[in-house]
């Protein structure tokens, strides 16, 4: 059997080197503040997607969690949800959950970021309805949907309805909202510019010499 040739890889974007994005990290300062840490719940077929802003996005965000996972073992998503503050998941509540028995969820209470765990699912809208349908534990969040948003700066990715964003610009947005305070959250917008810059400069050379 040949030995499979891999390209050298990023230990930290978990990039090829060639296409390593860490020059657009952009940390969020969170010293001394009570910023709502985020947990990420990242279906399995995006992690090697490289037009997916979830893996910068946790690299921005100091204390978030990324985990990977579809059907998560109930004890385990348990545990991360767990803890002295109120989960709540980035998620619209969409008459289509209806259809696929999932009850309404509980009422979404605005609270202080101290009190909150952003939970985001980074997934297609399809899989990730599959993944909110396979986990009950996510069922019974409350929910909070998004305001006022602007248009997605996602443009090496064709939104598929109105309003659809990445996932790092939803987060960005999400914890906007949660504080009342968009200067604090913009370095997320700026590493998602930088991101998008640099997938349309790598499609650009590919073009080019094809």
């Amino acid at each position: 059997m040949n030995d499979v040739i891999r390209r050298p890889q990023c230990i930290t974007c978990l990039r090829p080197a060639s296409h390593c994005i860490c020059g657009c990290i952009r940390p969020v300062d969170d010293a001394g503040t009570g910023r709502a840490p985020v947990l990420i719940l990242q279906h399995p077929l995006e992690v090697t997607n490289v037009k997916n802003s979830a893996r910068l996005l946790h690299l921005c965000l100091p204390g978030s969690t990324l985990v990977t996972g579809e059907a998560f073992e109930p004890a385990a998503l348990a545990a991360l949800l767990a803890g002295p503050r109120r989960a709540v998941l980035l998620y619209p509540d969409t008459p289509g959950d209806r259809s696929l028995g999932i009850a309404p969820p509980p009422t979404y209470e605005p609270a202080d970021a101290e009190e909150l765990l952003l939970v985001v699912l980074d997934a297609t809208w399809r899989k990730s309805r599959k993944m909110l349908y396979l986990n009950p534990a996510l069922q019974a969040l409350p929910r909070l949907a998004l305001q006022d948003v602007p248009p997605s700066r996602y443009l090496v990715r064709k939104a598929h309805a109105p309003g659809q964003l990445s996932t790092l610009e939803a987060t960005a947005y999400a914890l906007a909202q949660i504080e009342a305070d968009e200067k604090k959250f913009a370095p997320l917008i700026d590493a998602f510019d930088c991101f998008v810059g640099r997938l349309q400069a790598a499609e650009a050379a590919h073009r080019h010499a094809g």
